[in-house]
């Protein structure tokens, strides 16, 4: 899987947040669900629009920038 696929970045769209397929729902968002303790079973219960490889794509996603924004650093 490839975050790349499912991560769109669309200026109009949430402040050019980083989005899930084109939706209105961020990175950001399922980032701060897992953050506070919701299991991805739970999300995805609550958000019955979204899949498990949405939710890796925001992990893959987060991911690759601590990576770069550490290598720009370093």
């Amino acid at each position: 899987m490839n975050y790349r696929d499912i991560i769109t970045i669309e200026p109009g769209k949430r402040g050019g947040k980083p989005c899930i397929r084109g939706m209105r729902m961020t990175v950001y968002d399922v980032l701060e669900y897992l953050a506070s303790g919701m299991t991805q079973q739970q999300i995805l219960q609550d958000f019955p629009f979204l899949t498990a490889e949405d939710i890796q794509a925001c992990l893959a996603y987060a991911a690759d920038r601590e990576r770069m924004q550490f290598t720009a650093s370093a």
